[in-house]
């Protein structure tokens, strides 16, 4: 039989991406966030699936796809496309949005607050609590199920939260709360 006609091999780029929640834990995501995912999810579906599915389609004609590299490439990049919109498709079907601005307690620290904080050593750092798709930590971004994250959670301007670190408890103070805009 002719390998055209036969499914290439199932590889670990098949497996779908885990899902970063707990099944008991909601999506909580900022409009901002949840605006990221929709556009990204409307790029990959709009833009570059067809793109890869036009270079596939032509690749195919070229004949024996057992060494056809533009086949075979593309058709691994159409299958991570393919498991991308089905997890942002998931993501965005759970999302639980909460916007910062419609705080009603701004004196505490919950979902969407920026918070400024001393370690021990004195570093004062400043986080963001976003939602788990949105962190990034480069940008001072951090999941609100993380565990800085939750030693901040409900803490008030002066109060101290402990934090298990590699290294031990780490005591941490509130110096500002704040829930600014994207």
């Amino acid at each position: 039989m002719s390998k055209a006609f036969t499914k290439e091999t199932d590889t670990e780029d098949d497996l779908e991406e885990p899902d970063p929640l707990p099944s008991h834990v909601k999506n909580y995501m900022t409009p901002f966030g949840l605006a990221a995912l929709q556009e990204e999810w409307k790029f990959l579906l709009r833009i570059e699936r067809p793109r890869i599915v036009e270079i596939v389609s032509w690749a195919a004609g070229n004949g024996d796809r057992s060494e056809n590299g533009d086949y075979l490439y593309n058709k691994k990049r159409l299958r991570e496309i393919d498991r991308r919109v089905r997890y942002l498709t998931k993501r965005i079907e759970s999302a639980e949005v909460v916007d910062p601005k419609q705080q009603q307690s701004l004196e505490q620290v919950f979902f969407g607050a920026a918070v400024m904080y001393v370690r021990e050593d004195g570093t004062e750092m400043t986080v963001k609590l976003v939602g788990v798709d949105e962190a990034d930590l480069d940008q001072g971004k951090i999941n609100w199920l993380s565990p800085v994250a939750r030693a901040l959670m409900k803490k008030r301007v002066g109060d101290t939260a402990k934090i298990q670190t590699e290294f031990g408890v780490e005591v941490i103070e509130v110096l500002d709360i704040s829930y600014p805009l994207p």
